[in-house]
């Protein structure tokens, strides 16, 4: 990348994009465009174009829209389907009207099949159904991948895309009812130990297998395949190793320092049975993950235990 070049982030989550920003600038990049569309604008398609015609961005990383755990996917899928849909389709089209030089997209896990062989590899797409909690995120999220297949066939545009696994971190969404695995598990245990619970129920089986790469893994892995890759297929991005929800949630505990009882509803549902990338590409290439799953959750726990716990109050208190 030229770092004297425009760089637009459009993300609607914020975890991996204020990362992407901070890195941007610590390289000397003076140009960065953190997304002031963030909260709801993005959908809106005169308004990305003005985001567009102001900065007209050299290098974009169109990080996604809305997300959420299992639970808000059976909420408002929906919601969350039309928003990612809009989103990729605003800020794809406007980045190919206004010339952008090289855009990623971030995909997710979740557009494997269910059954997918495991370690899950990108030839494996669209060979069997999706899992059906969340279904339509997933196929928000193939779309926008097929779009930058498609914007390249027909205009020869530098649009590549990676397939991250699990992200999490400081910043994440602790939310009991929005936020994913990790961020929903810091939290409770967080809480059932403040409260001295003597137990925490946790959706599903504890038996389906994830894997987590830390969020500032994540953003520097953005940056090298903005610097080292053009490519017409989409890179999975992983750590190689994976965990059951039941290894996870013992490790969380152990890190929060919740001494009590994990209870595993089996009555909710569980979602994929496994999802582990097949991140040979990436590899090869040379890049390689720095932080351990132990490490990004003691960092991410630390993070709510401070920051986190205050933005809940100051949240609690607007409401």
């Amino acid at each position: 990348m030229d770092l004297q070049a425009s760089v637009y982030i459009a993300d609607r989550h914020g975890l991996i994009g204020s990362l992407l920003r901070d890195k941007l600038i610590q390289l000397g990049c003076e140009k960065v465009i953190s997304d002031p569309l963030r909260e709801s604008a993005l959908g809106d398609f005169k308004r990305v174009d003005g985001v567009f015609s102001r900065a007209r961005p050299d290098f974009v990383f169109l990080i996604g829209g809305a997300s959420g755990g299992i639970g808000v996917n059976q909420k408002r899928p929906a919601d969350l389907m039309l928003d990612n849909l809009l989103v990729n389709c605003h800020v794809i089209e406007n980045a190919r009207r206004h010339k952008t030089r090289k855009l990623l997209y971030l995909a997710s896990s979740c557009i494997y099949p269910k059954f997918a062989e495991q370690p899950m590899a990108v030839k494996s797409l669209m060979s069997g159904g999706l899992e059906p909690t969340n279904e339509p995120y997933a196929v928000a999220k193939l779309a926008g991948l097929y779009l930058c297949r498609a914007y390249r066939q027909q205009f020869q545009t530098k649009f590549i895309a990676a397939i991250p696994a699990n992200v999490f971190g400081p910043g994440d969404d602790f939310s009991l009812e929005d936020s994913h695995v990790i961020a929903a598990l810091i939290r409770k245990m967080h809480e059932a130990k403040i409260s001295r619970q003597r137990e925490v129920v946790i959706w599903g089986s504890g038996l389906p297998r994830r894997e987590f790469v830390f969020a500032e893994d994540m953003a520097e892995a953005c940056l090298f395949l903005m610097d080292h890759y053009d490519g017409a297929e989409p890179v999975n991005v992983g750590v190689g190793a994976d965990w059951s929800i039941r290894q996870l949630a013992e490790m969380i505990a152990e890190v929060v320092g919740f001494a009590g009882n994990l209870v595993f509803d089996s009555s909710k549902p569980d979602g994929m049975p496994a999802k582990l990338l097949d991140s040979s590409v990436l590899q090869k290439m040379g890049w390689r993950a720095k932080n351990s799953l132990r490490d990004g959750l003691l960092k991410t726990y630390q993070w709510f235990a401070h920051e986190g716990m205050k933005r809940n109050r100051d949240a609690s208190a607007i409401l």
